[in-house]
């Protein structure tokens, strides 16, 4: 027994054809016996956030799926967690890499992969607050390698979810945006926009904003966020 409870689901993405998706059961969830997660700085309350559907994501996933797929770009979604946008992505045909620092995220991919019959994606270890480096985790010698290099689009939701995190993800994606990059985040209003759009200024990022409010309906919650939306060295 791995330790903790999962469910299976198919999930409704608008604009494409629905994914089923692996998650764990409920946030009460929680596995680490060899500590792996505890060095990583993920704490036991917060252990389970990976593997949970979150609205924010849904609404990553639906953008994801209403955007053309260009030949030559490179995709790379932060802080992936069951990583629903990228799994649409790829199964569009984008060249996207999913990432994230929870020690399970990788495994819980490709159990998404295999349950909707997709090839194999890229996964990399992407942790904002520590150096990049281009090998495995230290704690864990079967952890993936961390991401590497410069991508044309950057993704991610609910990311901005404390001060010190907007200004280490700001750093991370300077450090793995293109000179001409687009970064999408969806943020479900939480408090620290603020201090990231200024670090996102000083890289010379231009930004707008998009509602993404919805009511609740039969089988849908209500929803209360924007799309941050940044643009570098484009038209």
């Amino acid at each position: 027994m791995p330790g903790y409870l999962t469910k299976q689901e198919d999930i409704a993405v608008d604009g494409v054809a629905s994914l089923t998706i692996r998650s764990l059961l409920d946030r009460n969830q929680f596995a680490d016996p060899l500590g792996i997660a505890e060095r990583l700085g993920i704490s036991s309350a917060s252990w389970s956030l990976f593997g949970l559907l979150w609205p924010s994501g849904q609404s990553l996933a639906a953008r994801m799926a209403l955007r053309p797929v260009r030949a030559g770009e490179r995709i790379l979604e932060l802080g992936c967690g069951l990583a629903l946008a990228s799994l649409v992505a790829h199964r569009r045909g984008a060249d996207i890499t999913a990432s994230d620092r929870h020690p399970l995220a990788d495994g819980f991919l490709l159990e998404n992969l295999r349950l909707n019959g997709l090839p194999p994606m890229k996964y990399r270890h992407g942790d904002w607050v520590l150096v990049d480096t281009a090998g495995p985790v230290a704690c864990d010698p079967d952890a993936a390698a961390s991401v590497a290099g410069r991508f044309d689009l950057l993704i991610g939701s609910d990311l901005l979810y404390d001060r010190d995190a907007s200004a280490a993800l700001a750093g991370f994606i300077g450090r793995h945006a293109m000179a001409q990059a687009e970064v999408w985040i969806i943020d479900p209003d939480r408090g620290n926009r603020a201090v990231f759009n200024r670090l996102m200024l000083a890289q010379g990022f231009e930004r707008r904003e998009e509602r993404l409010d919805r009511v609740a309906s039969a089988g849908v919650l209500a929803y209360k966020g924007r799309a941050l939306l940044y643009q570098r060295g484009g038209p």
